[in-house]
């Protein structure tokens, strides 16, 4: 075994020598880590149980799992004296005391041992001889030094971190993880690194997501990132629109949302008072609490009047998120007069959305302008929580009145669609009297898609059905949707019905 070891280290030497490699007796110079021999390369994998494709990325990979692996074997009989350390590292201003069977877990710390012992600072290898052995020699400890500039890294973060390298499960904090997170980056600790990743997946809240993301970028942890945009798709405007953390999200991320097919929403207008809300916190840093709608009205209100908002420098800049909205499902009249009155958008964009409306309703409800349910098709949603037996809403266009509904059946089954009912049957709220349109067509040709989506075992489960185009009367045969029905755990259930009115 000492000769095992001491042909570890004489690889860092530049000499030919030749050695096996596999099964089949594959003969190669050590100093070329990998040759173009991918036979050689693979049975090497294999004996050490590396992957290949790692290898072909990280060719350093391979060598360093094999020291790893003969110096385990040796030291899994060789007890520390009296749990003396044989390790000192040297960062963030603290001395830490390791061994040498933990200190294998990180591909960091191993490359600075094996790079003191190739150059003879120290020889704690007299440790290492093989079978039972009754004395052993003083072993001389072994200085190595790391130096870490992320200030994510905090003392007591990496002190969690070598912690994790003794024991299997070390408690963290959700608010620590991070740094801990940054930690095992850097000590190239794969195990913990993946623990902190899995954690922060399950932990998503609206006051760290900013964060989480912006480490998944940093980290080029794409499982990371896809779990803060498909988070943040379902709770942008039920949750984190009514807290002051929308303030922190990256422009970046909320357009990748507002993109999204999945995005869950209210209503059209609901994602545009969120994202007026995201404006208004950008322009106001100050402050700490969501002001009320009228309040932020009044802010965009005040700016002159020469030009829209998003003509001005800082709207340029936001223009992709507004023109990422589908302003042509806002058909409220009241509702379009707010945006009229606080003069944020090109006025053109107003007068395109008004004539808009004005062909649908003098051709029957007809919205021959959009013809793509996925990207353009009008959006309502309802949030069916724990309390709920039943929920339902009345939503309105065009002169149709639909009621979007979600039933739970048992514990585990629910049930959501959309029928049409007559206007007689829509109640107005108390005190309120808009004027709206009615249609008197017996018959509407709907074209819909309806999804339901809840987090269950931190993953995200996905219910659809099929893009289906149905007319819609008012007999009990054809004024109900097909249900999309689901059989799930997961609460609550965020349930999207999209829908645009084919020309007939």
């Amino acid at each position: 075994m000492n000769k095992c070891l001491s042909w570890i280290i004489k690889q860092q030497k530049a000499r030919l020598e030749r050695r096996i490699v596999g099964s089949t007796n594959r003969w190669r110079f050590p100093k070329e880590q990998f040759s173009g021999d991918m036979l050689a390369l693979s049975q090497s994998c294999r004996a050490f149980t590396v992957d290949l494709d790692e290898v072909l990325k990280n060719p350093e990979r391979v060598y360093i799992s094999k020291i790893q692996k003969l110096f385990s074997e040796n030291l899994k009989n060789t007890a520390i004296r009296d749990g003396d350390a044989d390790v000192i590292l040297e960062c963030l201003g603290f001395k830490w005391e390791l061994h040498q069977p933990q200190l294998f877990q990180s591909e960091t710390l191993t490359k600075l041992y094996l790079t003191a012992l190739t150059r003879g600072i120290a020889t704690p290898l007299q440790a290492l001889s093989p079978g039972k052995i009754k004395e052993r020699a003083p072993v001389k400890r072994m200085v190595i030094s790391l130096k870490i500039n992320d200030p994510a890294v905090t003392r007591a973060a990496f002190a969690t971190a070598l912690k994790n390298l003794y024991m299997q499960e070390v408690e963290m904090r959700l608010e620590d993880v991070l740094g801990v997170l940054a930690s095992a980056h850097i000590l190239q600790f794969g195990r913990l690194f993946q623990r902190c990743v899995i954690m922060m997946m399950n932990g998503l809240a609206p006051v760290n997501i900013k964060n989480f993301y912006l480490a998944g970028c940093r980290y080029k942890e794409e499982h990371l990132t896809t779990a803060c945009e498909k988070w943040l798709e379902m709770n942008l405007v039920p949750l984190v629109g009514s807290q002051i953390h929308l303030r922190h999200i990256p422009q970046e991320l909320l357009q990748k949302v507002l993109k999204s097919p999945r995005l869950f929403t209210f209503s059209e207008f609901h994602l545009l008072k969120t994202l007026l809300m995201w404006a208004y916190l950008q322009l106001n840093r100050k402050i700490q609490v969501i002001p009320v709608y009228e309040s932020m009205l009044a802010f965009f209100h005040s700016f002159p009047k020469k030009c829209c908002f998003l003509d001005r420098d800082v709207g340029q800049t936001w223009m992709p998120l507004f023109l990422s909205l589908r302003l042509h499902s806002i058909t409220s009249g009241k509702d379009l007069e707010e945006l009229k009155h606080i003069n944020f958008f090109p006025e053109s964009w107003l007068v395109r959305v008004t004539a808009s409306h004005y062909h649908a309703l003098e051709s029957g409800g007809d919205m021959a302008h959009l013809k793509d349910l996925t990207t353009q098709a009008v959006r309502f949603g309802l949030l069916f929580n724990q309390e709920y037996t039943t929920h339902s809403k009345m939503i309105s266009i065009y002169g149709f009145f639909f009621e979007i509904k979600g039933m739970k059946h048992d514990a585990t089954s629910y049930s959501f669609y959309m029928q049409r009912i007559r206007h007689t049957d829509v109640e107005a709220p108390p005190g309120v009297c808009e004027r709206r349109a009615i249609s008197l067509r017996a018959e509407r040709l709907v074209k819909y898609e309806i999804r339901a989506q809840t987090l269950v075992g931190g993953r995200w489960q996905e219910f659809r059905t099929n893009q289906i185009t149905q007319k819609f009367g008012f007999t009990k045969q054809c004024c109900r949707s097909h249900a999309l029905k689901i059989q799930t755990v997961g609460i609550p259930i965020y349930a999207s019905f999209a829908f645009i009115f084919p020309v007939s």
